[in-house]
């Protein structure tokens, strides 16, 4: 097999799938200033080779496929990289582990390149997250590692969507989510409006969520920094909500920097 070649299905050791993350990085690519171009390992094994020494491989995740190109891809979208893992069981006090899927993500993408980063989009499986086993005061785990982002002063307008796919479910508890929005103890992404939006297909198979997309939702604001390591804050805060909400479905996040990127 070559080092292009997908290689789908679980790391050896892993415990069990929970749900897919999958995340779709679109923007541009220039040049490395050294000049160099990674071309003999490709993003497969590079994010293998990345999450195996921050000890996330078979602890958070097990690999499954990665890669420059989708055969799903929109024709002439701004794709970059993306990235597919089967997430572990998910501890009852944690949240999804989105934040360190996508600064691993991002640690390979500017590998290849000065990474402009125009949108992300991430598929969160909420429905691996156990609320019953979550205490009434521990419903948001996200929430106690927020303060990370509080040092940052460079405030974003962006777009914000959640998509339950064929599952009316995201609709029907819009508001209430706005609501938390506006009042829970953060200050990664401060929601403004709901407006109507409809983002970019996702390069996903309708078989790996409730897909095609069809019942979302866009929240306008903006988020504390434009940054991977952000937008996974918030993917994983968004599940955490969706949850608790009834909401516990695989969700397409789709985050869209708001202003030029130049």
């Amino acid at each position: 097999m070559t080092s292009n070649e997908p290689r789908p299905g679980r790391a050896q050791g892993s415990r069990g799938v929970a749900g897919t993350l999958f995340a779709a990085v679109y923007g541009e690519l220039a040049p490395r200033p050294d000049g160099v171009w990674v071309t003999d390992r490709d993003p497969y094994i590079q994010f293998h080779d990345r999450s195996r020494a921050m000890g996330w491989l078979d602890h958070l995740w097990g690999m499954n496929d990665a890669g420059r190109e989708h055969p799903l891809a929109t024709p002439g979208s701004s794709l970059v990289t993306w990235f597919q893992v089967g997430v572990d069981p998910v501890p009852g006090d944690r949240s999804l582990p989105v934040q360190p899927f996508l600064c691993c993500a991002r640690d390979v993408t500017v590998r290849l390149g000065t990474l402009r980063l125009d949108a992300a989009q991430v598929l969160l499986p909420a429905n691996s997250l156990d609320i019953s086993a979550r205490p009434q005061h521990a419903r948001m785990p996200s929430l106690s590692t927020a303060a990370w982002f509080d040092d940052v002063r460079a405030v974003t307008p962006v777009s914000v969507t959640l998509d339950s796919g064929q599952d009316p479910v995201i609709p029907s508890v819009a508001q209430r989510i706005h609501r938390w929005l506006g009042s829970l103890n953060q200050n990664v992404f401060q929601c403004g409006a709901l407006v109507d939006q409809e983002p970019l297909p996702p390069p996903l198979p309708d078989e790996m969520w409730l897909g095609p997309p069809r019942h979302r939702v866009t929240f306008q604001g903006t988020l504390s920094e434009w940054s991977l390591d952000a937008i996974g804050w918030l993917g994983g805060f968004l599940a955490d909500l969706a949850a608790r909400e009834g909401a516990g479905v695989p969700l397409l996040l789709t985050v869209t920097r708001s202003t030029p990127s130049h």
